[in-house]
């Protein structure tokens, strides 16, 4: 099976009764010849000793709409291939593999159909295999365990180094040298079990699917009825890494919206309390979980004409059962008068989300859902649940139906990776899954360095609530961890290209309103959008810098974003066709290396033939703003 450009192509075999398959680059191996079988528990691998039974080659040529994204229509175009396979001992188990083939990846997932020797599945795990086709640089999200928030820094290592004890998330990238740029992760999850990489086994490069363990039963990850379908494994494959950056195929191998009326799902930015750590000055009452700062965020969004305020962990009433540890949905803390909040938002055309812990959405969703609805709450942040097991898996999609129903939309905090939901549901906006501004608060270790590496590994697969907006920028050196007025160790410029770079539908807007007072770079982020018509990679890689141009309507917003060590590239602006543009481009002041809060604004004319030149400091960026010329 070929891509559409030819450049692509992956085979399926069944040689000597092992199903396998490999993947070509423009004639050069990518994934050498990899192993594929499930685990079934107390029965014989599935895929170990099969014979191919028939082929169905087709194809998919469909434009759809997206209510939020990178692009604006989404063009869905691959060449697909049924697999049917059967064993050939006593049983005569059968498996369908389902694959497909893009310009920019193949994707492939195992289908069981309804069988009489298979009625119910209990998989033990997959022996989904990923060579490598040579030693290439990695780039792994490495973590603890299964119960996992996705929330660490990335490690820059020969694929030979990973040690065969780590547990490495997805998205997973690496450069096969001298072949191409290649990523792996999945889509459509569902009744299943997140995927793992471990190196354990098999050759010097190669990685072996694992899957999150059920709580219940720590021996299974997936028990379900047949038919059953697995997740589409995704490898993502392109000459350059920011070609994976623009790829929309995560989204392409979801289900069309579930959802028919979708006319109430507003993407938008949002003010949000908590970020500040109830830090505000020249205000005439005491900050914290309380009415009057509740009502100071929101007029803070009606003044910046941003869209929402998300009130945070606190609004709700302490659970009123003898053992109850959580929260009550259905009743608001003394401090909080959430008809008085509510009623003054409404005055100021700005709309309320809540924030709510996992659990207590699991207690309380058929009661809180409609009440929520009737207050007219926007939507709803949901947190820590920190695992993706089959039964959690499940709860994502329970509560983004059960939202829909409601007329709310969803982010999801302590979050797995994005899997293309949001095509499905569109009422899901964004999730977490990431070590984003939070980390400021108590830690160094979000960096500059890791705000570019993030880019082109975690948002390969999908939005990303990495709260951007700090304005107390910090130097390296000057930088120190605290709760309340937390800094960010980047420049300003460098803070405003975040909004281009970064792909949220429901974009925080962190810091506390006086940070933004008399800033004239805070035009920048009034006026960037939260979706997009347009995503063009213009240069970067990862550990050096990303530069990302998104259209949104007639107007473009570029963003560069470099490490600590700084950088200076030229842009070539061939992304704008036709026509005359003026520029609003906000850069690095000559001494933002000392002082980070310094940026320089100003406005040229610019067209295709441009080429924009961008210094940034150490820890800089520059963010810029095109508008057709009058």
């Amino acid at each position: 099976m070929k891509s559409p450009d030819g450049l692509l192509e992956m085979t399926i075999s069944a040689d000597q009764g092992k199903l396998a398959y490999a993947v070509n680059y423009r004639g050069k191996a990518v994934i050498a010849k990899s192993g594929m079988a499930l685990d079934i528990q107390d029965q014989q691998n599935l895929g170990t000793n099969v014979r191919i039974t028939g082929t169905r080659p087709g194809s998919v040529n469909e434009t759809y709409n997206m209510l939020h994204g990178k692009s604006n229509p989404v063009r869905n175009v691959c060449q697909t291939l049924a697999v049917d396979v059967q064993e050939t001992g006593r049983q005569a188990r059968k498996m369908t593999i389902e694959a497909r083939a893009y310009d920019d990846g193949v994707a492939f997932r195992y289908v069981l159909p309804e069988q009489p020797t298979l009625k119910e599945v209990r998989l033990a795990g997959e022996k989904t295999e990923f060579q490598l086709a040579k030693d290439s640089t990695t780039y792994s999200l490495i973590l603890e365990s299964f119960r996992t928030s996705y929330e660490d820094g990335y490690h820059i290592m020969p694929l030979g180094d990973i040690h065969k004890d780590w547990l490495i998330a997805l998205p997973f990238l690496a450069e096969v040298p001298g072949v191409a740029w290649v990523a792996i992760t999945e889509a459509d999850i569902d009744n299943y079990a997140g995927m793992y990489l471990v190196r354990a086994g098999g050759g010097a490069n190669s990685l072996f699917s694992r899957l999150a363990p059920s709580v219940d039963e720590p021996g299974i990850t997936v028990r379900a009825g047949t038919p059953l379908n697995s997740p589409w494994r995704v490898i993502m494959v392109g000459a350059q890494p920011g070609r994976l950056v623009e790829s929309n195929i995560v989204i392409n191998l979801n289900p069309p919206p579930a959802i028919a009326d979708t006319s109430w799902i507003k993407p938008g930015k949002t003010a949000w309390d908590w970020w500040s750590g109830s830090y505000a000055e020249g205000v005439d009452f005491r900050p914290g979980m309380n009415t009057a700062t509740m009502n100071h965020y929101i007029d803070f969004s009606s003044d910046a004409k941003l869209e929402y305020m998300l009130i945070d962990a606190g609004w709700a009433a302490r659970g009123s059962g003898p053992n109850d540890s959580g929260s009550d949905l259905t009743h608001t803390s003394p401090n909080i008068d959430m008809p008085a909040i509510l009623e003054h938002a409404k005055s100021k055309n700005v709309r309320v989300w809540l924030w709510a812990h996992w659990n207590d959405i699991s207690r309380q969703m058929d009661e809180a859902f409609p009440l929520f609805e009737k207050w007219g709450i926007a939507g709803v942040k949901i947190d820590f649940m920190d695992r993706d097991d089959q039964w959690m898996v499940n709860f994502y999609r329970r509560v983004v139906k059960k939202a829909a129903e409601h007329h709310l939309m969803i982010d999801f905090h302590g979050a797995y990776k994005p899997d293309g939901l949001r095509r499905t549901y569109p009422n899901l906006l964004t999730r977490e899954g990431v070590m984003g501004a939070e980390y400021n608060k108590w830690s160094s270790r979000v960096t500059p360095d890791h705000n570019v590496m993030l880019a082109f590994t975690r948002m390969l697969a999908g939005p990303m609530d990495y709260t951007p907006g700090g304005f107390n920028n910090a130097t390296k050196a000057e930088f120190q961890p605290r709760s309340r007025q937390p800094m960010v160790q980047t420049t300003r410029a460098h803070s405003l290209a975040l909004y281009a770079v970064f792909e949220s539908a429901f974009q925080m807007v962190s810091d506390y309103p006086e940070a933004y007072k008399g800033q004239q770079e805070f035009d920048y982020i009034r006026e960037v959008p939260s979706v997009w018509d347009e995503t063009h990679v213009v240069g970067g890689r990862p550990g050096d810098y990303i530069s990302i141009a998104r259209r949104h309507g007639r107007e473009w917003f570029l963003g560069s974003i470099t490490g600590f060590r700084g950088n200076e590239v030229d842009l070539p602006l061939e992304f704008l066709g036709r026509g005359e543009f003026i520029a609003e481009i906000y850069s690095d002041a000559p001494d933002a290396d000392e002082n980070p809060k310094h940026a320089v604004r100003e406005e040229k004319r610019v067209n295709a033939a441009t080429l924009l030149h961008v210094k940034m400091a150490s820890g800089g960026g520059q963010a810029v703003r095109i508008r057709p010329a009058q």
